[in-house]
């Protein structure tokens, strides 16, 4: 999960997910509300779990696995246009978002449903993004009054007040980020966090590089800004000056950021502040004052995530013409709010979110303003879908195999050659403490006094906005609320959360390819077994393992055990730097060793689960597979996709997960079972060596 702009009223989630989520673009070209059918095609229960016609058996299982499995799935299924990448996880979302449209027309269909109801807000959110004569009529209207606020501004206090307004006003989080959260060493308390940001790219990659795709990307950036400036009333000589302006404060703002590799040690983001001596390293951004304009008041410390960062950004606050400031603060309004005024500016956000991405057209804005409710009002609208989707059957069943999993991750941690029995004993006490979630929430989040209009969709976006920041904020002073979920019920992806020490398994993913009844034990193990064994191995990765089974940030390793650890760990970034997708590009070990360390768990426990069931036991073949060809075909199933080269170069700079390949065949060649599986031998292009062979969890 990793959209470029955050939603500043909400703090970043602190949890490893299965799969990076991808942001719901708003752009569009209207279609009526009842919309064309989906066009993709959609997962049914198949003839065959584990089908050849779908996998390419002129390719020998041990020089590529992934395309053995895969490879006629893949020639058979091109990208559709309105997608950047097609899988597995892409289908089944698909058929989630054709169940959430069955559930969004029936409610938005009357207007009539009683007002503030679970129904009437998700019902007219839905109707008001389908709008689009009202939204067209309105053109930027919405947005005029912000702007001409801005013109106004004539100081350096006028110019921290508008950052101020905007934040609190939903409109905006410019030059940095701030929010409400869990305090890792301390975690059943809230606490105020800040975080590096001011930049509207993905990366700050994309500000600093200068290679010919960078370039190209950046090229486009500076066209959006420039489009967008013009269809607001600005000559193409403002407007071009406005593109110079922005970027250049953006890649001031890049240049301070530390890299996404040096985010993921959570301890140099735990830099503890008094508010006075925070405000002392900013001048010009005087904490004790404008803590309570944010609506947090009475705050005696605060947690700065890059303190290095502040420095850097109020220096630039006293560098920078107040005239540039007035142009970023226009650009923070104009990109926040473009998905949800007129055509021309939806267009023009969807065309730098192609040069992005790759994406040939935009997907239908019926598909898109699903995303939105789901995104926006997810528990209410999750309320309807588990109602109608989510059997109780799928929830017990997959209690039964989480249970299952954590006793063979015990055994596992028991056996462990390599770790002191003291570390052995705090991590099966940390396995033990695993809160688990399943389905949808116990408690729902009511929104209450969110009040959406059926006839003001940027209205009700605003209001949105507003009432996230609001809630957050609202959190100081309160105990943590372990009932949250980080995901809506219909996602299709997983999570474990350090803070909270819990694995979260959302309705959207129990389905086909990861899990099915009709499905034999190879390929449910190798599918929701592997998802529930990875989020587990999350506990104990990179960042997880250091935190304790309360979610504390605190070192419970023996310094021998942490650094055998570090030397398995390192043998896990050395072979995926390795790993070669597209022309110059490799995959960057060390951004991805969090996941590539759980897929690598995930596999070992959930085939040594696999191994206790009857199936697993037995010689029995499937339409003429083994019991362990299945387990590990059911696996790379799991993670087939194509991907367009622009998205992988963007998944490549910024998500900490490896390509489906890659996840593929870069854990396969560390599983004895596997080479016996297959026959693998000395010769085949991906074997490895037993010596070599990496082994952690």
């Amino acid at each position: 999960m990793y959209p470029h702009n955050i939603p500043n009223a909400k703090m970043k989630l602190k949890f490893s997910s299965l799969m990076l989520t991808g942001i719901v673009c708003l752009s569009v070209n209207a279609f009526a509300l009842n919309g064309p059918k989906t066009k993709h095609p959609l997962p049914v229960p198949p003839k065959k779990y584990i089908d050849p016609a779908n996998m390419d058996l002129s390719v020998k299982p041990g020089d590529d696995f992934f395309e053995y499995a895969n490879g006629n799935w893949r020639k058979k299924n091109a990208i559709p246009n309105d997608k950047t990448r097609w899988g597995s996880f892409n289908i089944l979302a698909d058929e989630n978002t054709k169940n959430l449209l069955v559930l969004l027309k029936e409610v938005s269909a009357s207007g009539k449903q009683p007002k503030g109801s679970l129904k009437q807000r998700v019902g007219d959110l839905f109707a008001s993004g389908m709008d689009t004569i009202a939204i067209e009529k309105s053109g930027y209207a919405p947005i005029k009054a912000d702007l001409y606020r801005i013109d106004q501004i004539k100081t350096l206090p006028q110019v921290i007040n508008e950052i101020v307004t905007q934040r609190i006003s939903g409109k905006g989080g410019a030059l940095f980020g701030v929010g409400v959260g869990q305090d890792s060493k301390h975690p059943t308390q809230n606490i105020v966090s800040f975080r590096q940001g001011g930049i509207t790219m993905p990366d700050r990659d994309y500000y600093l590089k200068d290679d010919a795709r960078t370039l190209k990307i950046q090229a486009a950036y500076r066209q959006y800004i420039i489009t967008l400036f013009t269809l607001t009333g600005s000559n193409a000589d403002d407007a071009e000056k406005n593109a110079a302006t922005i970027f250049n404060i953006e890649k001031t703002l890049a240049t301070a950021q530390k890299s996404r590799i040096a985010m993921r040690d959570p301890n140099a983001s735990y830099n503890k502040f008094t508010v006075a001596d925070f405000s002392k390293t900013t001048p010009n951004l005087n904490w004790v004052v404008l803590l309570p304009e944010l609506k947090m008041p009475g705050q005696d410390t605060v947690i700065v995530g890059q303190p290095d960062f502040f420095k850097a950004a109020d220096a630039l606050l006293s560098s920078t013409p107040v005239a540039d400031w007035k142009v970023y603060l226009k650009w923070e309004i104009l990109k926040n709010m473009a998905s949800a005024l007129s055509s021309d500016f939806v267009k023009a956000s969807f065309a730098f979110n192609s040069a992005l991405s790759g994406q040939k057209v935009q997907s239908p804005r019926i598909e898109r303003m699903s995303g939105l409710v789901d995104g926006n009002l997810g528990e209410l609208l999750g309320q309807l879908y588990v109602e109608k989707y989510f059997t109780p059957a799928a929830k017990q069943y997959m209690i039964n195999l989480v249970d299952n999993l954590k006793g063979t991750l015990g055994d596992r941690i028991k056996r462990l050659d390599w770790m002191s029995a003291e570390t052995k004993d705090r991590a099966l006490k940390k396995l033990a403490a695993f809160t688990v979630k399943i389905g949808y929430p116990d408690k729902w989040q009511t929104y209450d006094g969110l009040l959406i209009d059926r006839n003001d969709y940027a209205g009700n976006l605003k209001r949105i906005a507003v009432w996230r920041y609001n809630y957050n904020v609202a959190q100081l002073g309160k105990p943590v609320d372990k009932t949250r979920w980080g995901m809506t019920p219909p996602t299709v992806n997983a999570y474990y959360s350090p803070v909270n020490n819990e694995i979260v398994f959302p309705a959207g993913i129990l389905r086909f390819p990861f899990f099915d009844f009709g499905a034999d034990d190879a390929v449910n193990y190798g599918g929701i077994g592997l998802v529930i064994g990875h989020e587990m191995t999350h506990g104990f990765d990179d960042q997880g393992r250091q935190y304790d089974g309360d979610g504390t940030l605190r070192n419970w390793w023996t310094k021998d055990d942490a650094d055998k650890f570090k030397v398995r760990a390192d043998k896990v970034v050395a072979e995926f730097n390795g790993f070669n997708p597209i022309d110059t590009m490799h995959i960057k070990g060390a951004l991805t060793l969090g996941e590539n360390l759980a897929d690598l768990g995930g596999m070992n426990i959930a085939y040594e689960a696999f191994k206790k069931t009857k199936q697993g036991q037995s010689n029995t073949t499937i339409d003429g597979f083994t019991p362990d060809q299945r387990f590990f075909l059911g696996f790379a199933q799991v993670w087939r996709e194509s991907m367009r080269p622009e998205e992988q170069a963007q998944r490549l700079t910024t998500d900490p997960h490896s390509p489906g390949k890659y996840r593929v065949n870069g854990t396969v060649i560390n599983l004895d079972a596997w080479y016996k599986a297959f026959n693998v031998q000395p010769g085949d292009k991906m074997y490895k060596a037993p010596e070599d062979r990496i082994k952690v969890w």
